[in-house]
Formats: structure tokens, C-alpha cells, sequence
């Protein structure tokens, strides 16, 4: 302790006015009127430190660190007044190593209530970041598990970062094969392999967005497809479970409760109109039958075209990620010629020049791949049309930001050109304000949004199904 005073001491000795101690009375007073509590300036004694500017004292505090702040503050009254400060708990959550400070702010004040989001809260509550700073570091670690419609992402929600990929649990199996057979298996091949037991922590996992409509046999679907994740899940003794639909996680992760969001997915693109977490299937789920899989064919097809070799599909794709990208102007584009290359290991260098952007126009001109499909910008364009049509809420704000998810919705260019298309077919009254994001973190967005809801101060509890509550559940179903 003495050891950081000196340091911190010699850190400000030398500015203007430091040594004065005539400032440390308006200083402290600034800093105990923004804490918490109740207590009068002059009631306040902090022992040998109360000569110290009070900036000085909070510097002490942060170099001490947020676990040995916590123990200084069951001291007395003064200290717990001066450590309860919202400023200092803000500073130790802005330097989280994992978690930004936008979307742990955005999380504990529009997430906390738990699924289904409260539409308009009354009254935003205060906030204490220092209960919520505690409350974060006794969440239990939860597995995090995105099953995207190609592949998969784990890991664990501590953690930076996905710790692995897999197949998704649509190929376990064949078509023949049980879902439940199948999902057993995927979540025992993860559980396998991130080495922890399935009984020991919660899970956190998307439910890809399949069943589109909203009739009723698709409902039936989305449940039934719901109801058999929970029932693997909890026959392998997991205690509590959280699945959420995936483009619902991909819009948290852009620090978003209600927009479009438009996943390109391993076979089909999904433009999702969701308000207040939850998605308006009402309003309509567009579907374009133009995914991944499909931009990787047709690179193939123009370097099979073009005398381009490549080993394999593989090759094609990781071509596709590293050099492709989507033209703002397609026309102006063909009269340029941008060739650049990448290495790929085992074959060398290979050179693509118009493929580049070639690929990604399909997307919106899906004629020239040979599919019978609307373009991605009047797919979206269709679904504003019946949003704003719908007139959910007083104005049309919250289906003005569209969010891209999904590994190919990395292409660069990509958010800017579906921006630009969708001014030009838009009247002015509803284009106004129109915002596309790019995946806020990737192919990973998904996962990053699930690792989100895993870290809430409150978590599980309003989020999550125990197995206690699911044995309740089927009880009162089979009694009614």
C-alpha cells in the first residue's frame, strides 16, 4: 500500500496546484455526491488519508484494483462511500479484458429483465456498477454454443473468443437419424471436446433460424425443434439452459434490442424483422435462396471458366474469404481490372481479378449465378415495405438499422452497396435513417451474442430454463 501511495504520489506532486489541499475540498465533494450513498461530506473521515486531494485518493483505489477496492470498502462508512462511486466501478469495468465497456453497459441496462424484453420499460432503475461489477464476477461460467446452419462455434463464455468450430448438429447423422439421436451426439462431441462435464455450468445455444412462417405448422416445428434441445440437453444433467433464436443474438451483439437482421447462411439468406428481441414473423421472414455454399460454386464455376487451377473447394472458399468483395458500382467495376492473389499452403500463389467481385454480385443480381430468386437488397426492401406497413410502433425507427450476420456477410463493401441499393429503392420516407452494420464481430457475431446474454450480473436466473422448472412444465402440460 505505502508502495503504490509513493507512486501515485510522484505521478501528480509535480502539476500545478497539486500539493494544495485547498482543492481536495471541492474534489471530494464532487466525487461523494455522485456516490451512492447518503452520507454528509462533513460526517466523513478516511483516517490518515483525509489530507490527500481526493483525485489522488481514486488513483490509490484504481491502482489497488477492483478485488482489493472491494475489501477497503467494508472498512468503514467513509471508505464505502468512496469506493461505492459509479465512476470507479465504470473505470475497473472499461478495462475488462474480454468485454467492452458499450456492450456491457448496453447488456446490464437492456438485457437484465430477461426474455421476453420489456418493451417500454417505466423507468430505467439507478444503477449501481459496483454490485454490478460483483455480481458479473459470480456469474458461473456458461458453455457457449452457436449452431449455425454450416458450422458451429463453442466455447467458453469467459473466454475472448469461440474456442472451436465443428460441423453443426443438421449433419450429425443422416436425415433417417432421430433429432434427438442427432443432438445428443453434437452436444456430447462438444462437450468432448472443450473437456468439462455437462453437469457442472449452463448453456448458451442458438437456434438456427429455420421454419420460417408463421402458420401453424411451422410454429409446431420451431417449438418441437426448442423442446428437444432442452430435452438432450437436460438428460445429460445440464442444470440450466438458455436457446435463443440466432439472429436475435447476432442483433444483441451490435448492442441492438430491434432491427433487420439479414443472416446469409450456409444455403438460404434470412432477413429477420425483429422488435424488442423478439422476432415479428407476423410481418414476415424473407428467405432468399442464395447462401454461402452458393458464392463458393459460383467462384468456382468463373475460375473453372477463367483457367484459374485450384486444389480443391477448400481452396475455392478460402479464396472467397480472403479476396472477394462486393462492387458499389457492378458496371463501373467490369471496366476495371483490380487482379490481387493470395498464398494458399501446398499450392501457391493464386490470382483472382474480376472473380473478385463477380462473386458477391450474385447476391444481388441472382440471375447471373442461375438462380430464380429476388436480389438481397429487395428482400430487405420488401421486408421494411411490410414493417412500416404494420405500423407495430408510433414511428418507423426500429427497422432502420439492418445488421449483417453470417461468415460471407463479411465481404467488404458488402454493408455499403445493400445501403445504397436500398436509398434507391426506397421511397424517402421510409429510407430516411437507414443504417446497415456489418457483423459487429464476424463469422462470430452469433456467438459473441450469446456470450453476452452468458456474462448478464443476473445470469441465469431470467434467462435460462432449469431442469426443475422443465419437469414442472411437462407436468402441467400432461395435466391440462
Amino acid at each position: 500500500m505505502a508502495m503504490i501511495l509513493r507512486k501515485v504520489w510522484g505521478s501528480v506532486s509535480n502539476r500545478p496546484g497539486s500539493s494544495s489541499s485547498s482543492s481536495s475540498s471541492s474534489d471530494r465533494n464532487r466525487i461523494f455526491s455522485s456516490s451512492s450513498s447518503s452520507l454528509s461530506l462533513s460526517s466523513l473521515s478516511l483516517g490518515a488519508f483525509d489530507q490527500l486531494p481526493a483525485d489522488i485518493l481514486m488513483q490509490i483505489v484504481r491502482k489497488l484494483g477492483a478485488k482489493d477496492a472491494m475489501k477497503m470498502s467494508v472498512l468503514c462508512k467513509s471508505w464505502k462511500s468512496l469506493i461505492s462511486d459509479n465512476l470507479l466501478w465504470i473505470f475497473f469495468l472499461q478495462n475488462h479484458p474480454f468485454e467492452s465497456w458499450d456492450s456491457i453497459f448496453f447488456a446490464e441496462t437492456s438485457l437484465r429483465s430477461g426474455y421476453p424484453l420489456q418493451a417500454f420499460p417505466t423507468q430505467m432503475p439507478e444503477l449501481s456498477f459496483m454490485s454490478i461489477y460483483s455480481q458479473r464476477m459470480q456469474v458461473p461460467g456458461s458453455v457457449v454454443i452457436d449452431g449455425g446452419s454450416g458450422y458451429c462455434k463453442f466455447g467458453w463464455s469467459k473466454y475472448a473468443r469461440p474456442s472451436g468450430k465443428s460441423a453443426t448438429f443438421l449433419e450429425f447423422g443422416n436425415i433417417e437419424t432421430p433429432m434427438y439421436s442427432r443432438l445428443r451426439h453434437f452436444f456430447a462431441t462438444i462437450y468432448n471436446r472443450m473437456q468439462v462435464k455437462p453437469s457442472n455450468q449452463p448453456i448458451v445455444v442458438s437456434v438456427p433460424i429455420c421454419h420460417y412462417d408463421d402458420t401453424e405448422s411451422a410454429k409446431a416445428s420451431r417449438r418441437q425443434l426448442k423442446e428437444t434441445i432442452y430435452s438432450a440437453l437436460f438428460d445429460m444433467n445440464v442444470p440450466a439452459v438458455c436457446a435463443i433464436n440466432q439472429a436475435i443474438l447476432a442483433l444483441y451483439a451490435a448492442r441492438r434490442t430491434s432491427g433487420i437482421v439479414v443472416n446469409i447462411g450456409f444455403q438460404v439468406t434470412s432477413v429477420v424483422p425483429i422488435l424488442h428481441g423478439k422476432v415479428m414473423r407476423k410481418v414476415g421472414v424473407e428467405v432468399v435462396g442464395v447462401g454461402a455454399l452458393k458464392l463458393t460454386g459460383f467462384l468456382k464455376e468463373l475460375m473453372q471458366l477463367n483457367n484459374i487451377n485450384f486444389g480443391s473447394l477448400y481452396t475455392v472458399r478460402t479464396l472467397k474469404e480472403n479476396l472477394c468483395y462486393v462492387a458499389a458500382d457492378y458496371e463501373a467495376e467490369l471496366s476495371k481490372n483490380m487482379p490481387a492473389s493470395f498464398e494458399i499452403t501446398g499450392e501457391g500463389p493464386i490470382t483472382l481479378s474480376k472473380e473478385r467481385f463477380q462473386t458477391g454480385e450474385i447476391l444481388f443480381q441472382p440471375s447471373i449465378g442461375g438462380v430464380r430468386a429476388m436480389g438481397l437488397h429487395q428482400a430487405v426492401a420488401l421486408c421494411m415495405d411490410h414493417c412500416h406497413d404494420a405500423e407495430l410502433t408510433s414511428d418507423d425507427a426500429w427497422f432502420k438499422t439492418v445488421v449483417l450476420s453470417g461468415g460471407t456477410a463479411c465481404l467488404p463493401g458488402l454493408a455499403e452497396r445493400l445501403e445504397k441499393e436500398l436509398h434507391g429503392l426506397l421511397p424517402a420516407s421510409i429510407s430516411n435513417g437507414i443504417r446497415v452494420i456489418p457483423p459487429p464481430y464476424g463469422a462470430d457475431t452469433a456467438w459473441f451474442g450469446a456470450k453476452l446474454v452468458s456474462n448478464l450480473s443476473n445470469f441465469p436466473g431470467p434467462w435460462c430454463l432449469t431442469k426443475k422448472q422443465s419437469r414442472l412444465k411437462s407436468k402441467l402440460n400432461l395435466m391440462w
